[in-house]
């Protein structure tokens, strides 16, 4: 069965992170961080629909300017989540242009802005185009356990890490979706098309038995369409199976409590990104920088029990070591180092 979640890293591992996540069949992708973009095409940043950015370092934060510039005037919404402050900081960073002309554009840009904080609370607003993205305040809200953003078909989960400031680290999960039973598809007559779509975000977000779903599809007989309830249709689909789950750490130092955020966020994560900055004979420097060794990163990847990892985010001055950063990670997720326990104890 093929995944909703299709993750890649936008830059090499020696570039800004950012890691992009189309989603299938859907039309529109997330995006976590928002360093430099520069080798993304605009159809993949029209692409986007929700945005979480770890922390605002330039690393994460400087491409900012790059997707305004390209969706404007083309996308009509959206939403970008970030920690403490973050709402302030993206206000800063459209008052240093001027708006005198965007209220003519043909498509307004509205930008939904949420920034979550230590303690649980959350704040938010909205900036629209037509409006020169004059600030529109809305209801604080309080941050639902460690939920970050809900809907039918995912949602995105996070715990503040410490990098000498808060720092978000993010799992993506997909939600358990029911899978089609063609041949009883082939039994009503029908086949595949788009209203199946609409009937499993229907089965999954729990809708009456009574509500309708046009059923239209094409064969060889030509183009055909009825409507049939959800309770009616439902017999179509199998169990559901479960959904994929990616996490993206990076950007913090080794310590107990960082071990015990991620251990909490990611347990049997599928694909883990994580950052793996320096190696260890440096890792006095990694300490200083509050960033991983390798090493770290692997016992982080073998502590939370990933299926499968990808390092990132490596440090330039190991230009021409990078496989010595791949293979100490590997060793220490493999076993050839200590594992979780040992992990903590060295944290």
């Amino acid at each position: 069965m093929r995944h909703l979640l299709e993750p890649y890293l936008v830059n090499d591992p020696f570039g800004d992170p950012l890691l992009y996540v189309d989603l299938h069949d859907e039309q529109r992708a997330l995006l976590f961080d928002l360093g430099d973009l520069a080798v993304l095409p605009p159809r993949k940043l029209l692409r986007i629909s929700h945005i979480f950015v770890t922390h605002t370092h330039m690393d994460h934060f400087a491409g900012f300017d790059q997707l305004l510039r390209v969706v404007l005037g083309r996308k009509k919404r959206i939403a970008l989540l970030g920690g403490p402050g973050f709402v302030d900081q993206v206000e800063h960073k459209l008052r240093a242009y001027t708006w005198n002309v965007v209220y003519r554009y043909a498509v307004d840009l509205v930008l939904d802005v949420r920034e979550v904080d230590l303690d649980g609370s959350g704040r938010q607003a909205s900036f629209c185009s037509r409006t020169a993205f004059a600030r529109e305040q809305a209801a604080d809200f309080q941050w639902d356990g460690d939920v970050l953003h809900d809907e039918a078909l995912l949602r995105v989960r996070g715990r503040f890490v410490d990098h000498e400031m808060p720092c978000l680290a993010l799992a993506v999960e997909e939600k358990a979706r029911p899978r089609v039973a063609k041949n009883r598809l082939s039994a009503m007559g029908v086949t595949t098309g788009a209203w199946l779509r609409e009937l499993k975000i229907a089965l999954m977000s729990g809708a009456p038995g009574a509500t309708p779903i046009r059923v239209h599809w094409r064969d060889r007989a030509g183009e055909h369409e009825m409507t049939r309830t959800v309770a009616e249709l439902a017999p179509v689909m199998l169990d559901v199976s479960e959904g994929r789950r990616i996490g993206y750490v990076t950007d913090l130092c080794f310590n107990v409590s960082n071990l015990d955020a991620l251990a909490s966020l990611l347990p049997d994560v599928d694909q883990l990104f994580i950052e793996s900055v320096f190696l260890h004979e440096d890792g006095a420097h990694a300490k200083r920088k509050n960033h991983l060794t390798a090493r770290q990163a692997g016992c982080i990847a073998r502590m939370v029990r990933a299926r499968s990892v990808v390092p990132f985010h490596f440090s330039p001055r190991y230009r021409q070591r990078q496989g010595e950063l791949q293979a100490e990670l590997q060793e220490a997720l493999t076993g050839l180092l200590p594992a979780a326990s040992a992990a903590r104890d060295g944290a």
